[in-house]
């Protein structure tokens, strides 16, 4: 569906969400996996890395939409139940996106992998969308601590039947064998999946963080207010994470209770400065890309990774365009990292190209 943008739209969400996307297209895309820099690469099992951040400040943002969408729906007289078959279809259109961008380009059905991240956004979305329609912001800060704890005292209670139990190692926990027993297909780990089904559970605890977020941005406060519970909110969040990561450390592959809320402390106090900053002090200028990706967010993201087709494909004499940039580039004396660094950053801009016309012409495909 191609829309307009409202001419009430947040401007600093839009620049938050398109921030968050070019994040993904870096992350995603190096010159070469051999040369990356630290802090583009995910921690290897606990711990977390500016990369580990993209993610679950996208479902913070979509918790955030959620609200904004459908209080403009609500406030203009539209039974809840109308909206449900509208969220159904973007969630199925969502996840259906995430299953074609794992079987392209060649759509090798014996080895999908179903979960993912498209996937994973669809699932939270779904949830989300609903617990927002038909509960009180009272019931959702339940839901989501009942979420978080419930996530912490399964992971910690219930061992893997075969294994046992070790959070300190990947693969030894209940929800990789719930992976590897009830997803079918390949998963990314070989035995689990970082988009798995229980870890599912604590990433709609992150959207309902968002929610929350959303809650006050649309309430009668000053948006000087606003600010400041966003700031003051989101290092009480931070804070918590970090000590609830001496008992349950902060890990992104199983989507960890403080690792829900010390990303989402990080999103709030990054959400209060971009409104602060752009929403009320109305300093948009560099703001621009950021706007532009994060109107057309899923769309930039899929052709993200359906463009590697055109710059990883071998067209010339057995080379790709990334193999011409690396040896090209290391050929005359640039340090690798680097290299692998300016790809990202290029192919980045080569997703731009597409989305700016988009922008440019004023279509804006709501997925």
């Amino acid at each position: 569906m191609v829309n307009k943008p409202s001419s009430n739209r947040l401007v600093s969400l839009d620049f938050f969400r398109g921030l968050t996307i070019i994040g993904m297209i870096i992350v995603n895309t190096p010159g070469s996996w051999s040369y990356v820099y630290p802090p583009l690469r995910h921690a290897e099992w606990n711990g977390a890395t500016p990369t580990d951040l993209v993610f679950p400040f996208f479902i913070f943002i979509a918790g955030v939409s959620i609200v904004l969408a459908y209080t403009k729906y609500l406030g203009k007289g539209r039974e809840r139940g109308d909206m449900v078959p509208k969220i159904i279809k973007r969630s199925v259109t969502i996840f259906a996106l995430g299953i074609f961008l794992a079987l392209f380009p060649e759509f090798d059905f014996a080895n999908l992998r179903i979960p993912g991240v498209l996937q994973r956004i669809a699932i939270v979305f779904f949830a989300c969308a609903l617990i927002f329609l038909y509960t009180s912001k009272k019931t959702q800060w339940w839901i989501g601590g009942v979420l978080l704890v419930g996530y912490w005292l399964i992971m910690a209670l219930i061992p893997h039947p075969e294994l046992g139990l070790s959070l300190a190692e990947p693969g030894i926990n209940i929800a990789a064998w719930i992976d590897s027993t009830f997803i079918p297909g390949r998963l990314y780990q070989g035995t689990w999946d970082p988009e798995g089904l229980l870890s599912t559970l604590p990433t709609i605890a992150s959207g309902i963080t968002g929610m929350i977020a959303g809650h006050l941005i649309v309430s009668d406060r000053s948006q000087e207010r606003k600010v400041i519970v966003l700031m003051i909110g989101g290092f009480v969040l931070f804070i918590l994470g970090n000590m609830w990561n001496w008992v349950f450390p902060v890990n992104k592959h199983i989507w960890t209770s403080s690792y829900v809320l010390y990303s989402s402390g990080l999103a709030s106090m990054m959400l209060g400065a971009c409104y602060y900053w752009i929403d009320i002090l109305g300093r948009e200028q560099g703001t621009f890309t950021g706007v532009v990706f994060g109107t057309n967010a899923i769309t930039a993201y899929v052709l993200s990774g359906v463009l590697l087709v055109v710059t990883h494909t071998n067209w010339i004499a057995g080379n790709s365009m990334v193999s011409y940039f690396m040896n090209g580039t290391t050929g005359i004396g640039m340090d690798p990292y680097l290299a692998s660094f300016l790809w990202a950053l290029l192919y980045c801009f080569i997703c731009f190209i597409p989305v700016y016309y988009l922008y440019k012409n004023k279509i804006f495909i709501k997925v």
